[in-house]
């Protein structure tokens, strides 16, 4: 197998590099690809073009690639329910949305405390149905991938949606751009990425839905900053890290190998009929690699 593709930096990264030697390019045609997210029961991927305004679907069957929405309120972020119903943060729009089965739209959240949000950018659902999305400003600083404002919080923070009452409250602060979430597969503990700050923090999760903690997981080197987060089954952190590829860590916090990407990584989500495809959003490119290790379950 060629080097080029995988980074071994660790012997516990060499299982994770018996799968495709070389990335599949799905689709090649957007601005800034973001949020994928794998609808089993359809076998189709749900993405994000944010300059263009619009959500993309793959069909895995076919190959084909449509437009699911547009516009779509610069849509950033997406996952799925425990109903399997897609959640999306609408960068543009500054709101957390749920589309229905019959594909209206139920807006979830969009102020804290009576002020806009900034621009929601990564939501995670918890099987009780609690999500807590992130709120950086980076749909506010310009009209590429949002609308240009001023901040009305004036702070990027992480909220949770309550799933009884909808309210919306304040879960982690003290961040200098929250941008992917994910929890762990026991839910125990909610992974933040913080782009500016090029970390990785891992809080406590309690059964109301607060957090606690906040230590640093991990860290990139210079010149990296993290994007979204994702689990395999064996507790690894796949971490989409722009301009340096995909990182992966060891339960431990260890970086141990790095999957080699020709343009910066924004998002990467597990999917396929085994869940051990990776597909990756890469600046105008949708790739896939199918892989000897399988993305977490849900829960």
């Amino acid at each position: 197998m060629p080097d080029s593709l995988y980074e071994i930096l660790d012997d516990r990264f060499r299982p994770c590099t018996n799968g495709d030697s070389r990335l599949e390019t799905l689709y090649d045609g957007c601005r800034w690809a973001e949020g994928p997210v794998y609808l089993p029961a359809w076998r189709q991927l749900i993405w994000s073009d944010i300059p263009n305004d619009r959500l993309l679907r793959w069909d895995e069957a076919t190959g084909a690639v449509g437009v699911f929405r547009t516009p779509a309120g610069n849509t950033n972020g997406n996952t799925v329910d425990s109903r399997g119903r897609l959640v999306s943060c609408e960068q543009g729009n500054r709101r957390v949305t749920r589309t229905e089965p019959d594909g209206t739209v139920t807006v979830l959240a969009e102020r804290y405390q009576g002020k806009r949000l900034n621009s929601p950018n990564d939501s995670v659902v918890r099987s009780d149905g609690t999500i807590w999305f992130s709120d950086p400003d980076f749909g506010i600083l310009s009209d590429y991938e949002g609308h240009r404002a001023e901040s009305e919080i004036g702070a990027c923070h992480v909220y949770r949606i309550d799933p009884a009452t909808g309210e919306v409250s304040l879960a982690a602060d003290g961040l200098d751009g929250p941008n992917g979430v994910i929890l762990s597969s026991d839910e125990q503990h909610l992974y933040v990425s913080d782009s500016r700050a090029a970390r990785i923090h891992r809080y406590d999760v309690h059964a109301d839905g607060t957090l606690s903690g906040g230590e640093v997981f991990a860290e990139a080197r210079e010149g990296v900053h993290f994007d979204n987060i994702r689990f395999d089954d064996e507790g690894r952190l796949w971490a989409a890290a722009l301009a340096d590829g995909i990182h992966c860590y060891d339960p431990d916090g260890t970086l141990i190998g790095r999957v080699r990407v020709p343009e910066p990584v924004a998002n990467v989500t597990f999917g396929g009929p085994k869940g051990n495809r990776l597909f990756i959003a890469a600046t105008s490119s949708l790739y896939s690699l199918v892989m000897s290790v399988t993305g977490a379950p849900r829960v």
